[in-house]
């Protein structure tokens, strides 16, 4: 976080020296105020690009047992550049290296990776039925019975750990 707000710095700094640069080269026609306008710009354009690059690098940096199951991309009215080009917000990865099987004939245990953008990443451990395309998320922590639910096996997590299996 703390890198991409120095790169957000520099792109400012960078874009006032290129307007400062522009302006002198027109000698006086372009009026000063275009010098903080670069400045606003380019550290707009940087944090954007921050914001739409935050997924393609995430996900290049998983390890190659992990496949991403779902995404979700969102458009926001604090950001309307969204509207045009929806952002990525958070993801499900599944790690293939950790699949289980179960005594059960298409009962598997998937380890699940949530990732979002400012949040920490979150573990979760499901049981999927691949013969009925049910999944069992966990109840509440407690080491209690899962809750079982009928989700299909268009379900992208169903999907993606019977595809592994």
């Amino acid at each position: 976080m703390i890198f991409e707000l120095f790169a957000v710095i520099f792109a400012g700094v960078a874009g006032a020296g290129l307007m400062l640069l522009v302006t002198n080269l027109s000698r006086g026609r372009l009026p000063r105020w275009v010098v903080p306008l670069g400045a606003g710009a380019s550290m707009m354009i940087a944090a954007i690009a921050m914001e739409y690059g935050w997924y393609a690098r995430t996900r290049a940096a998983l390890p190659e047992d992990m496949v991403v199951a779902d995404r979700v991309a969102a458009s926001n009215w604090y950001r309307p550049w969204t509207y045009a080009v929806p952002m990525t917000e958070r993801f499900v990865a599944v790690d293939k290296g950790t699949l289980r099987t179960n005594a059960q004939e298409g009962l598997f245990l998937a380890d699940l990776y949530f990732f979002g953008r400012w949040r920490p990443v979150q573990a979760v451990q499901v049981a999927v039925d691949c013969t009925t395309g049910r999944r069992a998320d966990p109840a509440g922590g407690d080491g209690g019975d899962p809750v079982w639910r009928d989700v299909g096996p268009d379900d992208p997590i169903v999907s993606s750990v019977c595809a592994e299996a």
